[in-house]
């Protein structure tokens, strides 16, 4: 059975840091890309992240310069470091990730974790 599972949130003041991993297990063939999504209250979830099998990565402008995506390719783990963090990043994030499986070729979500950003 295919899983991912997300750690690393909590409560941080505005302007701090969290940094977010995210593992995928199980009979996984290959992982073509992987992502962090995230949902506040009240709003649609929104892709924060990306990053391809080839190391290349993509960022909602509201994150751009203060959020980085990475991978450990060998462990199949991605991270979300968060910098300058904002009351406006309050929000589940979820990781997700295009895998080539025992199943086939699907995409996959992990449970989510709660990132809070108050003072």
């Amino acid at each position: 059975q295919v899983q991912l599972v997300e750690s690393g949130g909590g409560l941080v003041q505005p302007g701090g840091s969290l940094r977010l991993s995210c593992a995928a297990s199980g009979s996984i063939f290959s992982i073509k890309a992987m992502y962090w999504y995230r949902q506040a209250p009240g709003k649609e979830r929104e892709l924060v992240a990306a990053i391809t099998s080839g190391g290349s990565t993509n960022y909602a402008d509201s994150v751009k310069g203060r959020f980085t995506i990475s991978r450990d390719k060998a462990k199949n783990m991605v991270y979300l470091q968060m910098n300058s963090l904002k009351p406006e990043d309050t929000a589940v994030y979820y990781c997700n990730a295009d895998m080539w499986t025992l199943a086939g070729d699907d995409d996959y979500w992990g449970q989510g974790t709660q990132v809070t950003v108050s003072s």
